[in-house]
């Protein structure tokens, strides 16, 4: 089992950008039904093993007629940028929903796509860091990862969104801390400073999460920032990378969308609908969190991962994506000045 796994993982860069098919019957077959999905890499796991399968199997049971998908599963801010160009996907599951701000801007998505159940997002995370057996760097908290000698991995927030995520929740941390020691102002000079010393550590900036993991789990650095739910994987699949939660880190919350431009091509609504439905319903969240995500939906329960940290945010608390998206990753945005600054002077 852990060799399966670990061929799977070793080779995920190499698999995620290409279109495969799965479920009965042909897209010629007049009984069979075809839905192209594009998705982040980190779900591919979940849905190719499990969502997939089980909604086929619902699919079948409620109208007699078969489900054909056609996957695609990539790195976020890719996947996105293929989908707004013109990649016909029918449904998107992307890491965030700045992501899905792209298809919006590209009249691909409707403007109000969140204005359904769960506001969109379908998945829960926490944002953690993976640390080696024993945890021999006694890394704990976001500062730790600042401290001279750590090597971290997080990936290339231009092109994961998972990145995103990583460098968010140490952005936030430090912002809400310091708002809080000082009267509700924040401290600008002592959140540079730590974000600034912590990519200072970082030993490599990969594409993707995944191709980050796949590095640490080769023996790269001594810490990795990513989702909690990538851990779990592991740990269902045999190769269990040991995690802290900091005290304070950012709620991860994964969002699903009909490709409207799509779907009126396709003439498939009905059954994108169903889908999101089912990745909604009890039934698909309980397969997301046998992955290990957290769910989402209201009213659906189940225990995954860590404890919750007492200093749990989300994106909202930190003015909701578009702002920090400007003063973090914009032309000039703090992570953007401090990567500019340092790659100079390399």
């Amino acid at each position: 089992m852990p060799l399966n796994a670990i061929k799977r993982f070793g080779t995920a860069a190499l698999a995620l950008t290409s279109l495969v098919a799965q479920g009965c019957g042909t897209a010629e077959d007049p009984s069979t039904d075809t839905l192209k999905l594009g998705a982040y890499s980190v779900v591919r796991e979940v849905f190719h093993e499990g969502i997939l399968p089980a909604f086929s199997a619902e699919w079948k049971e409620k109208t007699g007629r078969n489900v054909r998908f056609e996957e695609s599963y990539n790195a976020s801010g890719a996947q996105a940028r293929a989908i707004a160009a013109g990649f016909d996907a029918d449904v998107a599951v992307l890491s965030h929903i700045g992501d899905i701000d792209l298809l919006v801007e590209a009249g691909r998505v409707r403007p109000d796509w969140d204005e359904g159940p769960d506001g969109g997002i379908i998945t829960n995370s926490l944002v953690v860091i993976g640390v080696r057996p024993g945890n021999p760097k006694d890394i704990r908290d976001w500062a730790d990862l600042a401290r001279p000698g750590i090597g971290v991995l997080y990936p290339d927030p231009k092109t994961s969104g998972g990145a995103r995520w990583n460098i968010n929740a140490i952005y936030g941390s430090a912002l809400l801390a310091s708002r809080e020691a000082n009267g509700g102002q924040a401290d600008e000079d002592a959140i540079r400073d730590l974000l600034a010393k912590v990519q200072a550590n970082v030993v490599n900036m990969d594409p993707s999460g995944r191709q980050s993991m796949a590095n640490f789990e080769r023996g790269t650095g001594d810490a990795v920032v990513t989702y909690e739910n990538e851990l779990l994987l592991r740990k269902r699949e045999g190769l269990e990378i040991p995690y802290v939660v900091p005290p304070a880190t950012l709620r991860i919350e994964g969002p699903a969308v009909i490709v409207d431009r799509s779907v009126d091509q396709h003439g498939n609504r009905e059954l994108a609908e169903a889908f999101l439905a089912f990745l909604r319903s009890g039934r698909g969240q309980a397969i997301l969190a046998d992955y290990g995500f957290r769910p989402a939906s209201e009213g659906v329960s189940a225990t995954v991962g860590e404890t919750l940290p007492p200093g749990l945010f989300s994106m909202a608390g930190l003015g909701g994506w578009e702002t920090v998206e400007e003063e973090v990753y914009g032309p000039k945005g703090l992570w953007t000045s401090i990567f500019t600054a340092q790659a100079g002077r390399r």
